[in-house]
C-alpha cells in the first residue's frame, strides 16, 4: 500500500469528526425551535447535549479498546450506522424523555466512536509531523459549525425540525458509510517503527500501569478541566446571541466563524507544537482560552460576537488536539486508542456539565453570566494543572538483533 495513503486516512477521520461531532452540536441550533414547537424546558432539551457527552465518555473508552484489538474500521462503520439511526429516531420522539434518551444516549454512543480510533489510527500511520496530522483529523470536528450547522438552521426555516433531524441521519448514513470502508491499517513496516514503546504491551498490566501514571492523571484531569470550561459557552453562545438581539441566522453565523477560527487554530496549534513543543502550547492555549470566556461578559454586538468567536474559536479549537499528540508521546501506540478513549470520557464528563449548568442559569437568573464567570474560573484550573505535566518519555532505541 503506498505510504501516500496516510493522507487518505488523514481525510476520512476528518470527514467523520465533521459530520459526527456536527450532528451532535447541531442541538444547539435545534434548541430554540424544540423548545417553541414543544414547549419542553431548556434546561430539560439541553439535559440531552448532557447525556450525549456522560454517554460519549463511556462510550469512548470502550471503542478505543475495541479499535486496539480490533482495528478502527469496523468501529467507525459500527458508529457510522448508529449515528444516522440516532437522528433518525430523535426527530420522531414524542415526549422529552424519549427525546432525551434517543437523542442523548445513541447520538452520544455513536459520535464517540470515532474520536479515538480514528486519532490512533492516524497516529499509527505518522511518525513525522505527527502534530500537523492530528490537528487536521481534529479541524474536522472544527469544521462542523461551517457545515452541519448552517445546513441545520437552512433546513429548520425550510421545513421544520423534525424534517432537519431527519434529513441529516440520512446524510450521516450517505456521507459516513463509504469513508468508513476507506479505513485501513498501516503498512508491516510503519506498524514496526513504533515498537520500542513505553508500554509497549497490549495486556491488562500495561494498560492498568498506563492509567494509574502520573502522566495519565495529569492529562485526563487537564482535559476534564479544559473541556467543562468550554463547553458551556459554546453550547449556549447562539442562544445568548439572540438573547442579547442578533437575529436568529446571523447568531448561527457566529457559530460558523467561531468553527472557521478553530479550524486555523488547529493547524496552527499542531505546527507550533510540532516546532517549540505540545506541553508549551497547550499551557498558553488554556490561558487565553479562559481569558476569551471571561470576555463574553462584555459583548453584545455582533461584530464584537465575531471577534470574540475567532479568537475563542482558534484556541479552543488549537488545544484540543494537543492531548492526543501528548497521549502518544507519553504512551506509545499500541494502547493508545484505550488511554485516549479513557481520556476522553474524562474530557466528556467535564463537556457533560456545560450545557446542563448553561440551561440552568438562564431558567434561573434569564441571563447567562454566571456561566462565562464558572467557565473563564475552571479554564484558569485547566491552565493550572497543565503546568504540573510530567517530562515526556526518552525512548531507548534497542539495538537491532541478528
Amino acid at each position: 500500500m503506498s505510504h501516500s495513503y496516510r493522507w487518505v486516512i488523514v481525510g476520512a477521520g476528518a470527514l467523520m469528526g465533521c459530520v459526527a461531532i456536527g450532528a451532535m452540536f447541531s442541538l444547539a441550533i435545534f434548541l430554540e425551535p424544540i423548545g417553541a414547537e414543544t414547549l419542553w424546558s431548556r434546561a430539560g432539551i439541553s439535559s440531552a447535549m448532557t447525556l450525549n457527552f456522560l454517554v460519549m465518555g463511556l462510550g469512548g473508552f470502550a471503542w478505543g479498546a475495541a479499535s486496539d484489538r480490533f482495528g478502527a474500521r469496523i468501529v467507525v462503520l459500527i458508529g457510522s450506522a448508529l449515528l444516522g439511526l440516532a437522528l433518525v429516531l430523535a426527530s420522531r420522539a414524542a415526549s422529552l424523555l424519549e427525546f432525551q434518551l434517543t437523542y442523548g444516549i445513541l447520538v452520544g454512543l455513536s459520535a464517540s466512536a470515532f474520536f479515538a480510533p480514528m486519532i490512533a489510527a492516524t497516529t499509527a500511520w505518522f511518525e513525522k509531523n505527527r502534530g500537523l496530522a492530528v490537528s487536521l483529523v481534529s479541524a474536522g470536528m472544527g469544521m462542523a459549525p461551517m457545515t452541519i450547522s448552517p445546513l441545520a438552521r437552512w433546513l429548520i426555516s425550510a421545513y421544520d425540525w423534525r424534517t432537519a433531524m431527519f434529513l441529516i441521519g440520512v446524510l450521516a448514513w450517505v456521507l459516513l458509510l463509504p469513508t468508513a470502508l476507506l479505513v485501513r491499517r498501516p503498512p508491516v513496516s510503519a506498524r514496526n517503527a513504533h515498537s520500542s514503546e513505553p508500554f509497549p504491551e497490549s495486556g491488562g498490566k500495561s494498560v492498568g500501569k498506563a492509567l494509574r501514571s502520573p502522566q495519565f492523571l495529569v492529562l485526563g484531569l487537564t482535559f476534564f478541566a479544559c473541556c467543562a470550561a468550554h463547553s458551556g459557552p459554546i453550547f449556549h453562545m447562539v442562544s445568548y446571541a439572540m438573547v442579547c438581539g442578533v437575529a436568529p441566522m446571523a447568531a448561527v453565523s457566529i457559530y460558523s466563524v467561531e468553527g472557521l477560527a478553530g479550524l486555523g487554530g488547529r493547524l496552527l496549534f499542531g505546527v507550533l507544537a510540532d516546532r517549540i513543543g505540545v506541553k508549551q502550547m497547550l499551557v498558553a492555549g488554556l490561558l487565553v482560552q479562559a481569558v476569551a470566556i471571561s470576555a463574553y461578559l462584555f459583548v453584545s454586538r455582533l461584530e464584537e460576537f465575531y471577534l470574540l468567536a475567532m479568537i475563542f474559536g482558534a484556541v479552543y479549537g488549537g488545544v484540543m488536539p494537543l492531548y492526543a499528540v501528548l497521549a502518544r508521546e507519553y504512551f506509545g501506540q499500541q494502547i493508545l486508542g484505550t488511554v485516549l478513549g479513557a481520556a476522553t470520557m474524562l474530557s466528556s464528563i467535564g463537556m457533560a456539565f456545560g450545557p446542563l449548568a448553561g440551561g440552568w442559569i438562564f431558567d434561573t437568573f434569564h441571563n447567562y453570566a454566571w456561566l462565562f464567570i464558572g467557565s473563564a474560573m475552571v479554564g484558569l484550573g485547566a491552565a493550572a494543572v497543565a503546568l504540573a505535566f510530567p517530562p515526556l518519555p526518552r525512548l531507548k532505541v534497542q539495538p537491532a538483533q541478528i
